[in-house]
């Protein structure tokens, strides 16, 4: 026998919402000022202040990572900002030298206004909309959404009714780390044995912060989201 409510929930499945996943980096960065910074944070090490230019930061990095004297970066931090599918999400807080604030399914109740009384999931890149696989996994999205609202309407907290939300949903996530960390991150996220889903927001953040920041990262190669 279905659950009181059920009619407004049908209602609500038409709804979801389906959103591409996304990473942005929330820092202002002036890449120069950054490697000029880390600069003389390490130089100090060897008392070599007096060979700072205008043109030795890049060089002087690049020295550092090469003989593994890495923890001179962490004298810098950058924030980026996640959207994701929890899966996802799983793996990026397992960097532990790091600090995170996450959407909450505990306190967020998506059946309020403000989230338009619906879920919203990240889309698969790697199914096809419009084919069998694609179908079968909205259709699975679908049905976790309307078991969701069917238990908040038999008087589940959001946290309780949070059980039956699929891995597809999607999150927001603040990550800021160190530069070394962030160099770790890359070196596992990137790589073509990572989580295609996870490469497919780590590859672009990566070509972002090699762009914005030279010499700390131009040692790391993305590999695409396939892993080729």
């Amino acid at each position: 026998m279905p659950m009181v409510g059920l009619e407004i929930t049908l209602e609500r499945i038409e709804r979801m919402k389906i959103i591409k996943p996304n990473a942005e980096i929330m820092t202002q960065l002036n890449g120069a000022e950054i490697i000029k910074h880390i600069e003389r944070c390490g130089r100090v090490c060897y008392k070599s202040e007096d060979k700072i230019s205008d043109e030795s930061a890049a060089k002087f990095i690049k020295s550092l990572i090469e003989r593994g004297h890495e923890s001179v970066l962490e004298h810098f931090s950058i924030t980026a900002k996640f959207t994701v599918d929890r899966g996802v999400s799983h793996e990026i807080v397992r960097h532990r030298i790091a600090s995170y604030s996450q959407e909450s399914t505990r306190y967020c109740n998506y059946a309020k206004g403000e989230f338009d009384s619906e879920i919203t999931v990240i889309e698969p890149f790697f199914l096809k909309p419009g084919t069998v696989g694609y179908e079968r996994w909205k259709s699975a999205c679908e049905e976790a959404e309307a078991a969701y609202f069917d238990l908040l309407n038999y008087g589940c907290t959001p946290q309780e009714a949070r059980s039956v939300l699929p891995n597809s949903l999607k999150t927001e996530l603040y990550m800021t780390a160190n530069l070394r960390e962030w160099r770790w991150f890359f070196r596992k996220r990137t790589a073509p044995d990572a989580h295609p889903q996870m490469r497919e927001v780590a590859v672009p953040l990566l070509t972002a912060l090699q762009t914005y920041i030279p010499g700390v990262f131009d040692d790391i190669v993305g590999c695409g989201i396939y892993g080729n």
